[in-house]
């Protein structure tokens, strides 16, 4: 029987894991594949550091990134993360005659065209379950399950760091810092944590489904990106008021042939399953044109969850190299080019929207605002203001129906502006 080769570049959080999965479920593996599957050479960059995870004494630990180029090695499974150094590890690997296997969403949201182009070049597999969303099987899902279906919209909690935050500053009534803070005590954030609680962890993943989703590719440039650092604890109790609870959502659909894309925190209804998605998971919802709407929610980082997606990826390969004429579709168009998306402009979105202004105590204000709304077009659905003896400022928040964002842009803008508005005004649009 072939055995498989493996080339581990990186053996942290999720190199580990593939390699306990591999060793746990090995028969099962055999099983499935019909073929034994050995990590033979692994990439780190201090060879005398102790593993928590031991491998077989077929495996070699190397610092010199040319060895997992070698004959001894038939998959390049790229875990070390980073863009440029990873790009290169790649480019390197399919120029080689390599299969390759990544976790790197970061670099396939820049650089994903160009590399699934060259692996089409080579005959070659370039496969990404694990670039998404950890253990759910989402890449899969749209490349092949949902294959048949045109996809009218396409919904995400992502990031499961941004999303502990904001369930523990709703279940817990804790503010921001605390609930940041205890993240990473936890492990669920670095300490750095921009890429998470800013969104851009939650855009690099959501370009890669849209071109799962919709063939075309959508510059990450050009993907409005906002994160959560903007939501407060009063923001999260207003709308609970109302019956909604906030999440970060990555939100693609199509709209007469555009692609209208975005990252932001937004309201959803308490009695969807996306609100009461909470802690570090994750869950994207899928709407297809023949099946209908579906969700999958599940563990969106770890070892384990993250493994077993690499290790399906592995698998599938296994497979593909087992029929008579290997083909990969690394795309799942074909391997066909994708063209760059007919983007919606963020200016044309249409949305019903949260706003809460902080105004003087004063007579006449929420008349004030209300009177500008309606200048705008914008049609209010429900308004709600506490007001308090001992205090200088009162919130004021309003619910809107459908409105264009370049119509709140200007609302927001107007209000700002006016002498009663005493700090900038909070938005969210609302699911």
């Amino acid at each position: 029987m072939e055995t498989l080769r493996l080339g581990l570049a990186g053996f942290g959080t999720v190199g580990s894991g593939l390699a306990q999965i591999l060793h746990e479920n090995r028969e099962i593996i055999l099983a499935r594949t019909g073929r034994d599957i050995a990590i033979t050479t692994v990439l780190v960059r201090d060879l005398s550091k102790k593993r928590a995870v031991q491998t077989g004494p077929e495996t070699r630990f190397t610092a010199n990134a040319d060895d997992l180029l070698g004959p001894d090695v038939d998959v390049v499974v790229e875990l070390m993360g980073g863009v440029d150094a990873a790009r290169s590890l790649i480019t390197r690997a399919l120029d080689a005659g390599k299969h390759v296997v990544t976790a790197n969403k970061h670099l396939l949201a820049l650089h994903g065209p160009e590399l699934s182009a060259l692996a089409a070049r080579k005959g070659l597999g370039l496969f990404y379950e694990a670039s998404v969303a950890g253990g759910i099987p989402i890449v899969q899902t749209l490349r092949e399950g949902l294959g048949a279906n045109r996809i009218e919209r396409l919904t995400g909690i992502l990031n499961g760091t941004a999303n502990y935050i904001l369930s523990e500053m709703t279940t817990s009534h804790l503010d921001f810092a605390t609930a940041l803070k205890q993240a990473q005590d936890l492990g669920y954030a670095e300490a750095d944590p921009t890429l998470d609680i800013e969104g851009f962890d939650t855009a690099h993943k959501l370009v890669v489904l849209i071109r799962l989703a919709y063939g075309r590719d959508f510059p990450l440039a050009k993907l409005p990106v906002r994160g959560i650092t903007q939501v407060t604890g009063q923001d999260i109790e207003f709308a609970r008021e109302f019956g909604y609870r906030i999440k970060l959502l990555a939100q693609a659909r199509e709209v007469d042939g555009r692609i209208e894309a975005k990252v932001e925190p937004t309201l959803v209804k308490h009695t969807f399953l996306l609100a009461r998605v909470g802690g570090n998971y994750n869950a994207v919802r899928v709407e297809g044109n023949a099946v209908g709407p579906i969700m999958l929610h599940g563990q969106g980082a770890g070892s384990l969850p993250t493994g077993s997606a690499v290790m399906a990826d592995i698998m599938a390969l296994c497979r593909g190299l087992a029929a008579p004429c290997a083909s990969f579709d690394n795309t799942g168009f074909g391997n066909r080019p994708l063209p760059e998306a007919d983007i919606l402009p963020a200016s044309e979105g249409v949305a019903m929207h949260y706003f809460r202004f902080t105004v003087s105590d004063r007579p006449g204000v929420l008349a004030a605002i209300a009177k500008t709304m309606a200048e705008h077009e914008i049609s209010i659905a429900q308004a709600v203001q506490k007001g308090d003896q001992q205090a200088a400022d009162v919130p004021i928040v309003f619910l809107t129906h459908c409105a264009r964002a370049s119509a709140v842009a200007k609302t927001i803008r107007a209000i700002d502006a006016m002498p009663f508005a005493l700090r900038p005004t909070v938005h969210f649009p609302i699911l």
